[in-house]
């Protein structure tokens, strides 16, 4: 039961009542190896976030390309009053995730979050959606919620939205570490894989 939330919907259809549980995050980044390809410990709670498409982040389930080209329009976790936060959003399977050779690739980062304000935190890597590669398979895209210690004065370089470099080669591991975040307090993750929209996402970032 530890592994388990709380039960969050009853389906019945002609027959039986089916019971359907949502899995922990700390069981699904176990399962699907977010632990330990990204972090060595998991986040025992959720962060909800909803892109402008519709969309909803939900425990590693498959959007796609063109559903999360924009950034999260809705991005929530349980905040301590005048407190700061780091967000992140990190790709372990560039470019794919039988050769990751450029694990982590990350496609957002903003730290000295207010609350869960993101918008008036400071960007450090501005957000550029999914692009996995033509055939290279499901990619893992990881959300990542740290509490900082205090406002931080971060010296790491501000990157945009229409170039690649500087983005690949990336841990969020040793970010944290640098920077004293502990372990994050509250993560999610969805999985994609190419479609039409890639070659345009391709064409952005001067590929």
């Amino acid at each position: 039961m530890a592994l388990l939330s709380i039960l969050f919907a009853v389906l019945v259809a002609n027959g039986p009542v089916v019971w359907a549980v949502e899995t922990s995050p700390v069981q699904a980044f176990q399962d699907n190896g977010v632990v330990p390809d990204v972090i060595p410990k998991a986040p025992v709670a959720f962060v909800s976030i909803k892109y402008p498409s519709g969309v909803e982040v939900r425990n590693g389930n498959e959007l796609t390309p063109t559903q999360v080209k924009d950034a999260p329009s809705m991005i929530s976790w349980d905040v301590s009053p005048n407190s700061f936060y780091t967000i992140a959003l990190t790709d372990p399977d560039a470019p794919s995730r039988a050769e990751p050779k450029a694990r982590e690739w990350h496609h957002w980062l903003v730290g000295n979050i207010p609350g869960n304000d993101v918008a008036s935190g400071e960007t450090l890597s501005a957000y550029i959606g999914s692009g996995p590669p033509q055939g290279s398979g499901l990619h893992r895209y990881v959300f990542l919620v740290y509490k900082q210690p205090g406002k931080l004065t971060f010296d790491e370089p501000r990157l945009g939205d229409r170039s690649r470099d500087n983005r690949a080669q990336f841990s969020i591991h040793k970010f944290a570490q640098k920077y004293n975040l502990g372990d994050p307090i509250a993560g999610n993750f969805y999985q994609a894989q190419y479609d039409d929209y890639v070659p345009l996402l391709y064409k952005q970032l001067g590929a």
